[in-house]
């Protein structure tokens, strides 16, 4: 995802007359279409003694998902969806199949088609069964059912001794819990993942700009950012209200609110008290609500541009998950840690996402049963750092870059020393990455990857185990 770990020398952008490099991408790869592909695969590696990686759809800021020298296990193309009612002690209703390489883009339409709704991300082209459910996996429905690894039913692996199993809360309990939320491509290979699927209804949706681009309003856009982050604390006790929102040094969006099986006339009740803040700080808004019949309608009105939507790859991002705690007492020092971020040189901007990730309790869930990270559920929302490389960046230009955001990530550590950061949308090179993204779950996640994995064989940097090894310059690995 990011040019840091694709090297950037084999792009569109680059001048055909420059030499091009593999790189950090694998030297070999399997396309995966079986079973018995992944077991071939693991044996060919470990009698070579190469690096192996999982790569779905390389939708990964961590170089999880890619490696110099490296065999790549490429599950894009395992596109089966199958929806049919589960049976089981703990849940009993509609659920879908999803191959590993299932996309958004390709699910949403399908169960709108059923009367249903799949737990999925924002970006269209993201695969649900890879490192985005592994890695616990927000989106629009959070505030309405929880995380993705919140709503997993059952999940088809192959171990890397390579036995093919399908594992679930009762079924190899210890690598089910691991999988959802543990982290991606580290404790076996998935092929499928069985997920509920929810009744779908009509959603409610909003989106809204502040703009205080005058030069005697700063101090006004930094009050009404506060304000939004304060209103957040209401919006929290609401079920269903999900929301992307994006900070520059002069803007604030509310990019896409989700508000499902509500009204017009409640999103509007849900935004009036910000709104009448903005208003008294003399602001200029614009305002977009509509109520649409079906999630899916509902999705595409926001990412109109299917299958690729309006997302792009060339930066890196940090984050940091923002507890309730922290929001209700430590508001201004993070409101500064934001505005200093984004009056910094290149000029960074700051999303956040907002939803109630213990909503899968409400739906039916129990969060306790997989690995997602603690700081998930004392999150009032998550705040995203996002810094844009230039398409023809280079390696020195790439690595400052990264440098800069390091500083940033301190900064909204500072004013939030209690809580994590979400590992899809985080940066590899984190000091505290252990705490920060598996907190109290790592000794756990260790034995379970030293009982399925007992030679570290996946590899991803800053997962679980990863500290085994030291990385070379060739990208090959060496035991420390």
């Amino acid at each position: 995802m990011s040019p840091y770990w694709a090297n950037n020398s084999c792009t569109p952008f680059t001048s055909p007359s420059a030499p091009c490099l593999l790189g950090n991408y694998a030297s070999y790869a399997i396309n995966v279409s079986s079973a018995a592909d992944v077991v071939a695969g693991l044996e060919f590696a470990k009698k070579k003694n190469i690096r192996v990686q999982v790569k779905n759809t390389g939708h990964d800021y961590l170089g999880r998902s890619t490696g110099q020298g490296s065999l790549a296990l490429w599950t894009h193309n395992l596109k089966t969806i199958n929806f049919f009612n589960y049976t089981s002690a703990r849940y009993s209703g509609p659920a879908v199949r999803l191959g590993s390489g299932v996309q958004a883009f390709d699910v949403y339409p399908r169960a709108a088609a059923q009367g249903l709704r799949v737990v999925g991300g924002y970006c269209p082209t993201v695969g649900i069964a890879g490192g985005y459910l592994q890695g616990a996996g927000h989106g629009p429905l959070l505030g309405t059912y929880g995380l993705a690894a919140d709503n997993t039913l059952e999940v088809e692996v192959v171990t890397v001794d390579g036995k093919h199993l399908v594992v679930s809360p009762t079924q190899n309990a210890d690598l089910f819990w691991a999988l959802n939320g543990g982290g991606g491509g580290n404790y076996a290979i998935v092929l499928s993942v069985t997920t509920r699927a929810h009744r779908d209804g009509p959603v409610a949706g909003a989106s809204l700009t502040v703009n205080a681009a005058a030069k005697n309003q700063t101090e006004a856009h930094w009050e009404v950012v506060a304000a939004w982050h304060r209103h957040l604390l209401y919006l929290d006790t609401l079920p269903g209200f999900t929301s992307v929102y994006h900070i520059s040094n002069t803007t604030f969006q509310l990019s896409q609110v989700t508000y499902a099986d509500h009204s017009l006339s409640d999103v509007q009740a849900a935004l009036d008290p910000f709104l009448k803040q903005a208003r008294q700080l003399g602001l200029n808004y614009t305002l977009d609500k509509n109520v649409k019949a079906s999630y899916y309608e509902h999705y595409i009105t926001y990412n109109p541009k299917l299958p690729y939507g309006s997302y792009f790859n060339n930066e890196t991002i940090g984050g940091r998950l923002i507890s309730r705690d922290t929001a209700r007492n430590n508001l201004p020092s993070l409101v500064h840690a934001i505005r200093s971020i984004t009056n910094s040189q290149g000029t960074p901007f700051v999303n956040g996402v907002a939803g109630n990730a213990n909503r899968a309790r409400a739906a039916g869930s129990s969060p306790g049963t997989n690995a997602v990270l603690p700081a998930w559920r004392d999150a009032l929302y998550h705040l995203i750092i996002e810094m844009v490389y230039k398409q023809d960046a280079t390696t020195a230009q790439l690595v400052s870059v990264q440098a800069d955001m390091n500083a940033h990530q301190d900064l909204l550590r500072a004013a939030s020393p209690v809580g994590g950061a979400y590992i899809n949308e985080a940066t590899f090179d984190n000091a505290h990455w252990k705490e920060d993204y598996f907190g109290a779950n790592y000794d756990k996640l260790l034995r379970v990857k030293k009982k399925y994995d007992p030679q570290f064989v996946l590899y991803g940097p800053a997962s679980v185990g990863s500290d085994t090894w030291t990385r070379a310059s060739d990208g090959r690995l060496c035991r420390k």
